[in-house]
C-alpha cells in the first residue's frame, strides 16, 4: 500500500536537479529520503521512471508513491515527558536537554520516540516506521517545545503545515558576539558539509534557508537572541549564527574556543563549561490539525540557559 503525491515544478525550480526540486517541494523530506524514494522506483518524472540526476523544467509533475507507515518494532518505555498540551490528535511537549528524538545505531533505546510509545501505545506506525507520530525534531541537546500527531490524520495537516510554512517556530539562543544590528535575517543555503559528514554547512546549491533573528540583551561579548526560523533545515540555527560570526555558546560542532575572548573570567568560564549548545524552542504557533484552532505555546526559558545568561549579565555590570 502507498500514498500518492503530486507536484508541479514551479518557474523557480526548473533547471535543478530532479533530488533536490523533490527535496524543496516536500520539505518535511530530508535529501535521503526523496533518494530512497527515487532508489525504490516510487518516483516518476511525467509519468516516466525518475533518475536523481534527472533535470527538471517548469511545469513538469513529479508522482510520488509514498509506501504507506508500518508497525515500529521499538519498546515503549516509562521516560517521563513534560506535557504541556494534549488531546486526541496533538500532543505538545517540552523536551529536555539530552533526549534524542528517535531510535538509530548509536541510540537504540531511551528516545523521545520510545516514551511517546509509553505515553500513547497507539502511536505505532503513525507516520512512518522510524518515527511515529513526529513531524518535526530538535537535537538531541536542544530543549523546548514539539508537536507530536497522534492519528494519521493529524499527521497529515501537521506535515502540510510545516511544508507551507504554516507553523511558527521562535527560538531562544545565547551567541557569541554582539550583532552589530538589533535585527537581522541570514539567507544562506544549507547542506551536508563537504568533508565532516556530521556537520551541516552553508553550501552553495543547497537547500534554501533562512533565519530571522533579532536581539534580546546585549551581555558583553555575548547576546541572548530570538531566531525565527523561516525555513527548518538540519542544525539551521546553529549553522546560520556561526555563519555570520555569533555561534552559539557551548554548540560543539559549530563553536570553537570564543569563549577565550571574555573579559571577565567568570563569564568565560561559563560558557567554556556549558554543555550543551545554549538553545531552546521557547514559542510555537500553529492552527489545530484537525480543528483549525489557532493555538500558540510558550516554553519559559530553561534552568541551565537562565544561569548561563545570569553569569553574563553580572559580569557585564
Amino acid at each position: 500500500m502507498s500514498r500518492r503525491h503530486r507536484f508541479t515544478v514551479p518557474t523557480e525550480l526548473a533547471g535543478d536537479r530532479l533530488d533536490r526540486c523533490l527535496a524543496t517541494l516536500a520539505d518535511e523530506w530530508s535529501r535521503s529520503h526523496v533518494r530512497r524514494l527515487i532508489d525504490d522506483g516510487r518516483v516518476r518524472l511525467n509519468d516516466a521512471a525518475a533518475r536523481p540526476a534527472a533535470t527538471v523544467a517548469e511545469g513538469d509533475v513529479l508522482t510520488v508513491d509514498e509506501p504507506d507507515p508500518v508497525a515500529l518494532d521499538v519498546e515503549a518505555e516509562a521516560i517521563p515527558l513534560a506535557v504541556v498540551w494534549e488531546d486526541a490528535d496533538i500532543l505538545v511537549l517540552d523536551k529536555p536537554a539530552d533526549l534524542v528524538v528517535h531510535p538509530a545505531a548509536g541510540n537504540p533505546s531511551g528516545t523521545l520516540v520510545n516514551a511517546l510509545l509509553h505515553h500513547c501505545p497507539d502511536l505505532s506506525g503513525i507516520g512512518g516506521v522510524a518515527r511515529p507520530g513526529i513531524v518535526h525534531r530538535l537535537d538531541k541537546d536542544t530543549t523546548g517545545l514539539m508537536v507530536v500527531a497522534k492519528t494519521d490524520r493529524a499527521h497529515q495537516a501537521l506535515a502540510l503545515a510545516f511544508r507551507w510554512r504554516k507553523v511558527e517556530k521562535t527560538y531562544l539562543a545565547v551567541c557569541y558576539g554582539e550583532p552589530a544590528a538589533d535585527e537581522g535575517v541570514v539567507d544562506a543555503p544549507i547542506d551536508r558539509h563537504p568533508r565532516q559528514r556530521q556537520q551541516m554547512a552553508v553550501v552553495e546549491g543547497g537547500r534554501a534557508a533562512r533565519t530571522l533573528y533579532r536581539v534580546i540583551e546585549r551581555l558583553g561579548g555575548a547576546a541572548l537572541l530570538h531566531c525565527r526560523l523561516v525555513t527548518g533545515r538540519t542544525h539551521q540555527i546553529r549553522v546560520h549564527l556561526a555563519h555570520v560570526g555569533h555561534a552559539l555558546v557551548g554548540d560543539p560542532l559549530y563553536a570553537g574556543r570564543q569563549w577565550r575572548a571574555l573579559a571577565d573570567p567568570a563569564a568565560a568560564r561559563a560558557c567554556r563549561d556549558f554543555p550543551r549548545q545554549a538553545l531552546h524552542a521557547m514559542r510555537l504557533v500553529l492552527d489545530h490539525p484537525v480543528s483549525g484552532e489557532p493555538m500558540s505555546f510558550e516554553a519559559p526559558m530553561p534552568e541551565d540557559i537562565g544561569a548561563l545568561v545570569g553569569v553574563l549579565r553580572a559580569a557585564r555590570g
